[in-house]
């Protein structure tokens, strides 16, 4: 029994080594992010309703809201999964080994709850998506979605078969801010003179296989296949997936749009 622990504690250590690396990239990325982009800001804009005196009707009345600077928008969801590493690997750190041997993680989902939220925010803006209510909305389903990950891991800690309706249902709420996108999308490419930037071609696709991947390597976890028979390795899967997609998405905003001329 001492050696079985030693070996626990050794591949826990690792993880808490590998969180620490993985929080030092998203770091580094993420000051670079702020310091050196330009100063390309979207706009977003309130459509609150006013009423016409000439047609005595409500209509709607569009007013900017705010410029969000996209540089440090980019930066602050590196930044949130680097604080997220941190914490696992250091105060956060027996919270999380305990939760671990339960197969669960409840400081992964919470950090994707912001982190993603704001990446989908982002992708959604590049596309036209410049409605304040629209990107609360998108910003809050895809939380959810998130938020539904810990529902599955600790709902079936007291199940002897998987329950999948968290899973389910997280996957509906993660879908829709994507179909949204899509529309926002192909209505531009329909367009003669409102085509979106050619590097939101790239990313469109590319992060949406990599949201998708999240859902797969659950199910694989769920389903037991191979080596994710063992949770560990899906949680090294989260991590890497995670940097992955953050560092996808980053750059080839700032090659697109936030490179400095």
């Amino acid at each position: 029994m001492p050696v079985k622990n030693s070996q626990d504690e050794k591949i826990y250590q690792g993880l808490r080594r590998f969180n620490l690396i993985m929080g030092f990239l998203h770091l580094i990325q993420g000051i670079f992010m702020w310091v050196i982009s330009n100063d390309t800001t979207y706009p977003i804009f309130t459509n609150y309703l006013k009423f016409n005196t000439t047609t005595l009707t409500l209509t709607p009345d569009p007013k900017l809201f705010y410029e969000l600077p996209f540089g440090p928008a980019v930066a602050i969801f590196l930044l949130i999964s680097a604080i997220a590493h941190f914490y696992l690997a250091t105060v956060g750190y027996p919270s999380y080994v305990k939760n671990l041997k339960k197969g669960m993680n409840p400081v992964r989902f919470y950090e994707y709850a912001l982190s993603s939220s704001l990446m989908i925010v982002l992708i959604g803006m590049l596309v036209g998506i410049w409605d304040l209510g629209s990107i609360i909305l998108m910003f809050g389903i895809n939380a959810m979605m998130n938020l539904f990950g810990i529902l599955m891991e600790r709902h079936n800690q007291t199940t002897v078969k998987t329950d999948w309706h968290s899973f389910v249902f997280g996957s509906i709420a993660g879908i829709i801010p994507w179909i949204v996108i899509m529309i926002y999308f192909f209505s531009a490419l329909s367009s003669s003179d409102a085509k979106p930037p050619a590097f939101v071609y790239a990313i469109i696709p590319t992060i949406f296989v990599f949201f998708d991947s999240f859902a797969v390597n659950m199910v694989l976890q769920y389903k037991k296949v191979g080596r994710w028979k063992d949770y560990l390795y899906g949680e090294r899967v989260y991590i890497i997936l995670s940097l992955v997609a953050k560092t996808a998405l980053a750059w080839q905003i700032f090659a697109g749009t936030l490179a400095p001329i």
